[in-house]
C-alpha cells in the first residue's frame, strides 16, 4: 500500500514538473516573440501609426520650451517633424510626430527602455554610444568650444589649462572627457542641464562653459556679455539615434534625411533658426 503511495505520488510529481516545463516554455517562447515584437521599431511606430521622438526642452535654436504653447520648439524639432513626413511617405503609412522632453542624461536610457522611439537632441555620434545604440548619418556638424564672459581675457581653452579655473559641463555629454584632453589642469564642474549651466556661469562658478558651439551660440544670444572664444576645439557631428539593431529604423531615416537635405527642407530650416545668429555663417551649415 505504502509503495503503491509512493509510485502514485512519483507520477503525480512527475506530470506536474512536465506541465511546469511545458508552461515554462510556452511562457519563454511567448515572451521572445513579444519583446521580438517589441524591439523592432519601424514595425512599432507604423503599428501605432507615431514616432515618439526624444528633444531638448532646455537649448535656445535646438529644442526650448515654449512657455505659451507648452511644446517645444527648435532645429532639432522641425527635424523630426520633416522625418516623420518624408518616412510616412516613403513607408506608405500615415504617421504624427510625438515629443517627449529629454535630457542629456536620460536620452538613452528612454531609448532602451522603449519610452520614446528615437533622439533628436543634439547627440554626439560616438564610439562609445554606438556600443549601446544605434545612430543615423550625421544631421548637424557640430564641435565643441567655450563660453567666457568677454572681459575674462580667456582667448582659447588652452588658456583654460590652470587649476585656478573650473569648466562647467553638463553630465552625459562629451564635453568632460574632451576637456581633460585641451585642458587638463581645470577644474570641471559638472551640472544637470544647460540652463543650470549658465547659471553658474553667470554667478561666478566657473569662468567657462563648455558644450558644442552650436548650443553656445544659443547662450550668447540671449546673453550679449558672454561670447564663444577661440571656435572650436572638436569635431562631433550630431547624429539622430534609435535602439541598437534597428537596421529597418535606421535605413528609413537615413533615406528620409538625404531627401529633405536633397528637396531643400534641411536648408530652410537652417536659414530659419541659424540666419540670425550673431557670429555665425550658417550658410556653413547648408547641405551641399
Amino acid at each position: 500500500m505504502e509503495k503503491a503511495k509512493k509510485r502514485q505520488f512519483g507520477i503525480i510529481a512527475t506530470i506536474v514538473l512536465a506541465a511546469v516545463i511545458v508552461l515554462g516554455l510556452m511562457w519563454a517562447t511567448a515572451t521572445a516573440k513579444q519583446n521580438e515584437a517589441h524591439q523592432d521599431t519601424l514595425a512599432r511606430v507604423e503599428k501605432l501609426g507615431r514616432i515618439v521622438w526624444g528633444v531638448k526642452a532646455d537649448t535656445k535654436l535646438f529644442g526650448l520650451m515654449n512657455t505659451k504653447t507648452g511644446k517645444p520648439e527648435g532645429f532639432d524639432i522641425d527635424i523630426a517633424k520633416a522625418l516623420t513626413v518624408q518616412i510616412s511617405k516613403q513607408t506608405g503609412v500615415p504617421m504624427s510626430a510625438e515629443f517627449v522632453p529629454v535630457s542629456a542624461s536620460s536620452k538613452m536610457q528612454l531609448i532602451k527602455n522603449t519610452n520614446i522611439d528615437g533622439s533628436v537632441s543634439t547627440m554626439t555620434i560616438t564610439p562609445e554610444r554606438e556600443k549601446i545604440i544605434d545612430f543615423t548619418n550625421q544631421y548637424f556638424d557640430a564641435g565643441q568650444s567655450i563660453l567666457v564672459k568677454k572681459d575674462s581675457g580667456i582667448n582659447s581653452v588652452k588658456d583654460m589649462n590652470d587649476s585656478k579655473y573650473t569648466i562647467i559641463v553638463v553630465v552625459g555629454t562629451t564635453a568632460a572627457t574632451e576637456i581633460a584632453k585641451f585642458a587638463p589642469k581645470a577644474k570641471v564642474l559638472a551640472v544637470q542641464d544647460y540652463a543650470t549651466g549658465m547659471q553658474a556661469l553667470k554667478s561666478g562658478q566657473g569662468q567657462a562653459m563648455s558644450t558644442d558651439n552650436a548650443i553656445l551660440y544659443g547662450f550668447a544670444t540671449e546673453n550679449p556679455d558672454y561670447h564663444i572664444a577661440g571656435g572650436t576645439f572638436t569635431h562631433g557631428p550630431y547624429g539622430i539615434a534609435f535602439d541598437n539593431n534597428q537596421k529597418p529604423m535606421i535605413r528609413e531615416a537615413n533615406k528620409a534625411l538625404a531627401k529633405i537635405k536633397e528637396n531643400g527642407v534641411y536648408n530652410q530650416l537652417v536659414k530659419k533658426w541659424f540666419s540670425d545668429v550673431p557670429g555665425l555663417d550658417w550658410h556653413s551649415l547648408e547641405a551641399k
